[in-house]
Parts: structure tokens; sequence; C-alpha cells
């Protein structure tokens, strides 16, 4: 497994609101910007903006990209780490995701445009 990117996810109600919030007042890049996922930067970070809905649960976090979500999948249970919800489709052609969690249970999402 190859890492690709590493994000920091946010939930967001209106997506050109809060666009304009994190490069207005943060000084970030619009690196891509659709009307559900967008994402801004700054050197090699990246914030990622997810549409959700006034109800969604406003989980925060950790997200990797990787080349291969069931290899990071089969190392992250190697390494005593724990599958929190296998690998499913993420809405989006070719987009798989999954929750896993570390060896301290902290939960990470995985995300694979690949395999």
């Amino acid at each position: 497994m190859k890492t690709t990117k590493i994000l920091y996810m946010l939930w967001v109600n209106d997506m050109d609101r809060a666009v304009a919030f994190y490069r207005d007042v943060f000084e970030l890049n619009v690196h891509t910007q659709s009307p559900t996922w967008s994402e801004l930067t700054l050197g090699d970070s990246t914030v990622a903006l997810h549409q959700g809905t006034n109800d969604s649960f406003r989980m925060t976090g950790l997200s990797f990209e990787v080349d291969d979500i069931e290899e990071a999948c089969r190392e992250i249970e190697a390494a005593g780490g724990s599958i929190v919800h296998p690998p499913r489709d993420g809405g989006i052609p070719g987009l798989l995701l999954a929750e896993v969690a570390d060896i301290d249970g902290n939960r990470i999402q995985l995300g694979s445009h690949g395999n």
C-alpha cells in the first residue's frame, strides 16, 4: 500500500460559504471545488470540505488516500488496528471508502480511487 494524500475533512452545510470562509480567513488555496467536495491547500496540507445536511453528524477527522484500500485494511489489522467499516462504494464512480481504527481506537477514514 502507498499513501498518496493526507486530508483533514470537515462537513459543511453550504459549500460556497465554507470555501469562502477557509479561503478568505486562513488564506488557503482552492485546489478543487464542487457542490459536494472541495479541497483547499496550504503547502502540503489539505483541508477537504464534504457537503452534509443540517442534521448530519459533524465528525471531523483524519483521512488518508491510498492506492490500494484492501491492502491498507490488511496492513492496519496486521499492525493491531481494526476495520470499523470495510471498503464500500463512496458514491462517486471509482471511489471506495473504509473506516478503520488505530491501535488506540482512533477512527480514520481511508479513501481510494483505484482498486
